[in-house]
Parts: structure tokens; C-alpha cells; sequence
């Protein structure tokens, strides 16, 4: 294992943040408060509770994800896409860095980030509304397993694109409306049928459900059917990159 490769994409692409702090930080987190502060505390103190959880406190799980879930795709696709469209990327290929150390410089710094935005995310929800959570460290687990999930699919983005605005096709397009309508606001057994059906092609509510489930021991669908989802898409999004490296597919074109 090449260690001090890893580190040095490692640092490279967390000082990024630092450098873009406003945008990378402060932005979320007021847009995430804001949330609090209309969802949690003016409305959500005039609706019933849900599941047998606070209307405020009950949202808190969804909004995180509503976060980490865009900025983890944005944080990794930017990462990769910069050395492919300043042409640094033949530096990598050309140096002795194996796929792993790639992958663990550029998601992990991808996933540091993300992770620090969503405690700071969970601090600032505690300002709003009360709450405690039932399974820490179930709460980790899938913090981690769905962090690092849409870090490798950022990843997969980042190589795909071939132009700034395609990098946020993906976010804003398709993750960001799929998770308003994966039952970040409500519980999926509020909907009539079909629409609660239908909701359950939407693979969000699988992530939405068991994180709120490691909060709140409450979950609209199976835990153990949501925990091989996270675990199967993590699989998947790990074989496309690891084809992507043998085939240089995007890399070397």
C-alpha cells in the first residue's frame, strides 16, 4: 500500500475545502437551518407527531441526508474531474498509485468532508428542536456506508462528465428531487395507495428509512431489506470503477 501517495491526495483534496470554506461549509448549513427553522420549529410545532416522534425532531435524519447525499456526489466528482479537465490526471495514471489508494485518496477526502458537514449539520439541529438517538452506532454505520456510496458514485460522475454542468445533472436533477419524495419530510405510510407503492421504487426512502430507524427505532420498511440495499448499490458502485480503471474508459480518452 502506497501510503504516502494516499496521503498527499488525501491532504491535496481536503485543503480544497478549506480554500472554498464558504461554499463548501457555511452554504448547507445555513440552507439546512433554514429548514429547521420553517420545518422544525414554526410548523412542526403545530403538527401531530409521527411514528411516535416529534414532527421536528422526526425530520432531522432526512435533512441530513438531503445534505450529505449532494454534496457527497459534488465533493468526489469535482475531485476527479479537475485533473481530467486540467489534463493532471495523466500524472496519476502514469505514477505508481494502484486503483485502491485512487479511491481511498479522493473518497476518503470526499467522505471527510461530508461526515464534518453532518455533524455540524446534527449540532446545529440540536439549537432547533430536541432529540436523542436510539442506536448510535447503527446511526455510524450508515452514516458511513451511505456517505462513502455516493462518494464512489460522485466518483463515477466525475469520470462520466465531460463538462462542468453535467457534474451537477446528477445532484440536482435526480438525487435532490428523489430524496424530497423518499419521505424526508413524512413518513411513506401517510400516502395513500398507489402512491406509497410507487414510492417504494424510490431507493431514497430505503437510505431515509434506515437512518431515521438508528434515531428513532421507527422505520416504514424493513431495516434488513434497507441495510442490503446500501450494502448492494456500495458493491455495484465499486465494480463500475473498478472497470472504469482496467478499461481506462473516460481516463485515458
Amino acid at each position: 500500500m502506497n501510503l504516502p501517495a494516499i496521503r498527499a491526495i488525501y491532504l491535496f483534496e481536503l485543503a480544497r475545502t478549506w480554500r472554498t470554506l464558504f461554499q463548501s461549509i457555511f452554504t448547507p448549513v445555513l440552507t439546512t437551518s433554514l429548514y429547521f427553522v420553517v420545518f422544525g420549529s414554526a410548523i412542526g410545532g403545530r403538527m401531530h407527531e409521527v411514528n411516535g416522534v416529534p414532527y421536528g425532531a422526526f425530520i432531522i435524519p432526512g435533512l441530513m441526508l438531503l445534505t450529505i447525499l449532494s454534496e457527497s456526489i459534488s465533493n468526489a466528482s469535482f475531485g476527479i474531474y479537475l485533473p481530467r479537465f486540467t489534463g493532471t490526471i495523466y500524472e496519476l495514471l502514469s505514477a505508481p498509485v494502484g486503483v485502491a489508494e485512487t479511491l481511498i485518496g479522493y473518497v476518503g477526502a470526499a467522505a471527510t468532508k461530508s461526515i464534518i458537514l453532518s455533524l455540524i449539520i446534527l449540532a446545529t439541529a440540536r439549537v432547533f428542536v430536541p432529540y436523542h438517538i436510539v442506536h448510535p452506532f447503527w446511526a455510524v454505520s450508515f452514516l458511513l456506508l451511505i456517505t462513502i456510496s455516493f462518494c464512489l458514485m460522485g466518483f463515477i460522475l466525475g469520470c462520466w462528465a465531460d463538462g462542468f454542468e453535467k457534474l451537477q445533472i446528477v445532484p440536482l436533477m435526480v438525487v435532490t428531487p428523489l430524496t424530497f419524495l423518499g419521505g424526508t419530510f413524512y413518513s411513506i405510510d401517510m400516502l395513500p395507495e398507489p402512491w406509497r407503492t410507487i414510492t417504494l421504487f424510490n431507493p431514497i426512502v430505503y437510505l431515509v428509512n434506515s437512518f431515521r430507524w438508528a434515531f428513532y427505532d421507527t422505520a416504514d420498511v424493513d431495516i434488513r431489506l434497507s441495510a442490503a440495499l446500501i450494502v448492494a448499490f456500495l458493491a455495484i458502485c465499486l465494480g463500475v470503477i473498478a472497470y472504469i480503471f482496467k478499461s481506462g474508459w473516460r481516463l485515458r480518452s
